[in-house]
Parts: C-alpha cells; structure tokens; sequence
C-alpha cells in the first residue's frame, strides 16, 4: 500500500485538492477565518473575498433553476445575503489594511433608469422575486415610487419660479396701483355714504378726499430728519471741542457753541406732555395708574458713566487689597 505521502502526489489527489478549492471546500488547516479581523494579510483578504464571489456567483447561478421548491430558493437566497454580508466584512478588513476600496454602494436601475426596489437591506435573486409574499412587497414599492413621482411632477411646476410668480413684478407698470387707486375711493365713497345716512347729514355734504401722504410731507419729514442728523454732528462736534480744550478757553467755547446751536426742547415740557398722554389713557384704563403709563426713565450719559466708574474702582480695589469684607 502506498503511503501517504505517494498518495498526496498523485494525480488525482491534486485534481481533488483543486476542484475543492474551486468550490470553496478546502482542507481543515486552509479553511476561510470566521472573523475577517482575524486576518492581517492583505493578501489573504484578496484571496478569501475572491472566493466569496465565486460562491455568491455559483449560488446565483443556482437559484435561477426552475426546478427548485420554494424552500429551496428561500434557503438559498438567505445564504446569498449571508455571503453578501460576509464579503462586506472581507472589504472593510482590506480598506483597514490599506488596500483597495470596493464598498461601491452603486444604485441598480431598471429599464426605465429608476432603482430597482430591494437593493439596500435584505435582496431578493433570481426566482426568489417571484416568491410568495415578494412580488406583493416589489408591487407595493413600485405603487408607492409612482405615486411619488406623480406627486413630484404635480409640485414641480410651483417649484423654482421667478419673482414673477411671487408678484413681485406686478407694480412696475402702474396698472395695478391705478385699479388699487380707483377701488380705494369708490370704497372710500361707499363708506362715506353709509356715514352721511346715520348722522343725518345733508345731502349736498361733499365727499371728504383720502388722506394721502403728500410729496411735500415726504419733502418736510426728509428735511427735519436731515436737520436733526446736522444737529446731532453738532452736538457731537461741540463735545469733542470741549473735551479738547481746558482752563478758560473751554468756558468761551462753550458759550458760543451754545450760542450758535438750535434751541433744544425742554426736558420739563416733554415730562408734562408724556404725563398728559399717561393721564388720558388712564382715563379709558382704570385699572392702571398714571406711572405705569410713563415711560420708563432711562439714565443719563454722566449717571452712567459714574456707575461704571465705581464698578471699575471697586474691581481694582478687590484685585489689590482683597475683599475688605
């Protein structure tokens, strides 16, 4: 009898051993790793991800035969996703070890250049989509794509308009003031109408005009504000000098900037007057008093600067001495 070493170097011995590793059924001690992080070679990674594709190809191949049961299919199917699974691992242990990148997550389309359903997750091969169950599911996806894309359509006429669309256009050719213009006073003589019958005016009461703001009240607003900016740069101006200059000198600017300045409203005379506007609403109002409609008082620049000038003392003092408390 031959012994086995002259058994290992036998023709058939090798053919055995190749076909084997072919489909996937090697020898004990060259058996795929349970654990892709197991392996620390990369190209022992290649080798068992290459052998992973041979059998998902060969049981896909399989699955396509018409003459399996269901059972059949499903448990082949489950172990194609397991493979799939599998492989996934095999491919991160490459991109760890500094390998290639195969994780290409690419989309598969239809005829049509749509997804096909059931190509993320769990998938279904060959007659497994004709399973029982999954042709309901594959049938539903694809109601529900349509339906989206009915919907999609629907909405994408209301989708990247112009400022035309949003009527931002509408007031440049002045039609649409004009018939703005036109209803407003025939409401206007409408309502003015209704008045005269209630109060039993005569009837030769002419029609009072819309109060419209005026080009020479936009005229007189723009020059008072204008006038109060030129006040505030001088008044900013006349601070600066005084702050510039010392001893008498600043006793003389002063008087002349005070001189030449605008009259200022009195502090006493806007108090009386936000005291009257108080007690009129307090009128109406009985539950409040006159101070809780005054306007809140607010401090002045010197108050508080002062104020922040102790706070600052105070700091320097702590950071110093210490707490004298």
């Amino acid at each position: 009898m031959a012994r086995n070493e002259e058994k290992a170097q036998s023709m058939l011995y090798r053919f055995r051993e190749a076909q084997a590793a072919e489909l996937g059924l090697g020898t004990r001690a060259d058996r795929r790793p349970r654990m892709a992080s197991a392996c620390k070679s990369l190209r022992d990674c290649e080798r068992w991800r290459g052998e992973i594709l041979r059998e998902i190809s060969r049981k896909v191949s399989k699955i396509q035969d018409a003459g399996l049961t269901d059972y059949e299919v499903r448990d082949l199917n489950d172990e194609i996703n397991k493979l799939m699974r599998e492989k996934r691992h095999w491919e991160n242990q490459i991109v760890a070890l500094g390998g290639a990148n195969y994780r290409r997550n690419v989309a598969m389309l239809d005829d049509d250049g749509k997804e096909v359903p059931g190509t993320k997750g769990y998938k279904y091969f060959g007659r497994a989509k004709d399973l029982p169950g999954v042709r309901e599911l594959f049938q539903s996806r694809k109601n529900e794509e349509e339906e989206e894309n009915q919907a999609l359509a629907f909405y994408k006429k209301f989708m990247n308009q112009g400022p035309a669309y949003y009527g931002d256009l509408d007031e440049e050719d002045g039609k649409l003031l004009e018939y703005e213009r036109k209803a407003e006073e025939e409401d206007w003589e409408e309502a003015f109408l209704d008045l005269r019958e209630i109060l039993d005016l005569p009837s030769d009461t002419p029609t009072p005009k819309i109060p419209r703001p005026d080009a020479a009240t936009h005229a007189t607003s723009s020059d008072s504000q204008n006038q109060s900016a030129a006040s505030s740069k001088r008044k900013a101006a006349s601070e600066d000098v005084d702050m510039d200059t010392s001893g008498d000198d600043t006793k003389k600017v002063k008087t002349v900037v005070a001189a030449k300045g605008t009259p200022a409203v009195e502090p006493s005379s806007a108090a009386e007057m936000s005291r009257m506007h108080a007690q009129a609403a307090a009128a109406y109002i009985p539950f409040l008093d006159v101070e809780h409609l005054l306007p809140p008082k607010l401090p002045t620049h010197s108050e508080m600067e002062g104020v922040l000038l102790t706070l600052r003392k105070k700091a320097l003092v702590d950071e110093y001495f210490g707490d004298a408390s």
